[in-house]
């Protein structure tokens, strides 16, 4: 059977990340785990002001990273 499931939640902001930034979302986790100990607030903050993403798409990786590794 196949199925043809959407991407939906964070993840389906990946692709127009990629895309728009030139690098592959492990990028973004990375630098995402070097500051796990920051608030989700403060990571968000982190890629928009040092690394020029818009605030949705830095919304997205933080909340993702947040609840698949705990960070």
């Amino acid at each position: 059977m196949t199925t043809n499931a959407k991407t939906k939640g964070p993840a389906s902001y990946f692709p127009s990340i990629e895309k728009q930034y030139g690098k592959p979302v492990e990028h973004w986790f990375t630098i995402l785990g070097a500051v796990s100990d920051r608030k989700h607030g403060e990571q968000v903050a982190l890629l928009k002001t040092e690394h020029a993403l818009g605030h949705g798409h830095a919304n997205a990786l933080v909340a993702y990273f947040r609840a698949e590794r705990g960070g």
